[in-house]
């Protein structure tokens, strides 16, 4: 199966290391994790070459390694497989269809603060589904950021 990538960016009035913040602390990325399924959160340590599980209330997600971790400039996670009902699966046909997706996150420095972008592989049949999630998400953020700042 083909990929495509979603592409997106975000200005954002906050300091570097305060989007990096929200983007990894649990308190904050379970709020905008939220925008691609309820109860949404990750499971890691975020260094380099560590797990990272995506995972919703129902124990469903997505499962991958961290293969860049450059704070606060580039973090990028690739995908393994997904997790099914809590248990990670990378031999089905869907698993293997996500097997070495990138979804990568890049913090540029603004006179006005930050610029996020993010990329992300995705199947053509979620693709727009996961557009307008991430349009969700990217607002999240930026709210999340700026929120203690004003």
């Amino acid at each position: 199966m083909e990929n495509t990538t979603i592409k997106k960016e975000i200005a954002i009035k906050a300091p570097r290391a305060r989007v990096w913040e929200v983007l990894l602390n649990d308190e904050f990325n379970r709020v905008w994790l939220a925008a691609f399924s309820e109860g949404s959160h990750a499971v890691t340590d975020w260094k380099l070459g560590s797990k990272v599980i995506y995972q919703d209330a129902s124990a469903c997600g997505m499962v991958g390694m961290i293969v860049q971790h450059t704070p606060p400039e580039v973090l990028s996670v690739e995908y393994e497989g997904l997790l099914v009902n809590g248990e990670e699966d990378t031999q089905s046909d869907d698993a293997k269809a996500v097997q070495g997706g990138l979804e990568t996150y890049q913090l540029l420095p603004m006179a006005s603060g930050t610029q996020l972008l993010i990329e992300s592989d995705m199947s053509p049949e979620y693709f727009d589904m996961m557009s307008a999630a991430w349009d969700v998400a990217l607002l999240k953020i930026k709210e999340l950021s700026e929120v203690s700042l004003n």
